[in-house]
């Protein structure tokens, strides 16, 4: 990938990988970060997906020069990012049904921990930091940080977090249930994209099936009778996919199974 560009979208054998190459999101990087995530989402071919930063940060959110600049010059604007990119570029996220895997290096900040909780598996490096920042700067959340915070957390941890917008390491993300994995500073990318690479070789309608039930159970809105009728009727979906079939053949041969994705 080019650091030309300050967002960027390419896919090989399976596996997409989103890269922000620019961690304070201006008006460009919010426009190429959007098509780049989109292409995540509709792509028909990724078995998962790997979003990453930079050494220095993953995403530290808004560039404050440029809010402070358009405050000035078009004040009736200077906030309508939320629903022109935020809001999309989240919504994209959530759009993406294979497995997303988020590595983060660095600072993790504001709408970028919003985008990074949008992840299934995240990575951390050691040195990375994190916090919610937006009360910090006299406004509440964006990028359903908010949101993901108390499906993460609970009621009472994201509202600490939100009001004290402290700053926090890695360890602390991991205590939380913020981050899946802290790996030593120099291994994070590679361990990111190992998960994905694993996860873009694995049983991938399982994985979407898999999303759909964690979803649905988390959002509080289905009762028992139909999160158990979901279930129902996503294991006979996938009960006649040819990787369920060879996977069980596999397990009576007491072979490791070979899955295609179909």
């Amino acid at each position: 990938m080019s650091e030309d560009r300050a967002a960027e979208f390419v896919e090989t054998d399976g596996l997409a990988v989103v890269r922000l190459n620019r961690p304070a999101l201006t008006r460009q990087v919010k426009e190429e970060l959007l098509a780049a995530v989109r292409q995540a989402s509709e792509s028909t071919t990724a078995r998962a997906v790997l979003f990453l930063g930079t050494d220095k940060a993953f995403c530290v959110g808004q560039d404050l020069a440029e809010h402070a600049r358009i405050q000035q010059e078009e004040p009736d604007q200077a906030l309508s990012t939320v629903r022109e990119h935020y809001n999309r570029i989240v919504l994209a996220l959530e759009g993406i049904q294979v497995p997303l895997v988020v590595g983060i290096g660095g600072a993790c900040v504001g709408a970028g921990l919003g985008f990074a909780l949008a992840g299934d598996v995240r990575v951390a490096a050691r040195r990375a930091k994190f916090g919610t920042a937006f009360t910090g700067i006299g406004l509440a959340s964006d990028s359903a940080l908010a949101y993901r915070l108390v499906r993460s957390l609970g009621q009472a941890r994201a509202m600490e977090l939100m009001l004290m917008a402290t700053v926090f390491g890695a360890d602390r993300a991991q205590e939380l249930g913020l981050v899946t994995e802290v790996v030593d500073d120099g291994d994070w990318e590679a361990r990111a994209r190992e998960v994905a690479v694993q996860l873009a070789s694995g049983p991938t309608s399982a994985f979407v099936a898999a999303k759909r039930e964690v979803r649905s159970a988390a959002s509080g809105e289905a009762d028992l009778p139909e999160l158990l009728e979901e279930e129902a009727e996503l294991q006979n979906q996938l009960g006649a996919t040819a990787d369920h079939v060879g996977a069980v053949k596999a397990f009576l041969n007491k072979e490791r199974p070979a899955f295609t994705g179909r």
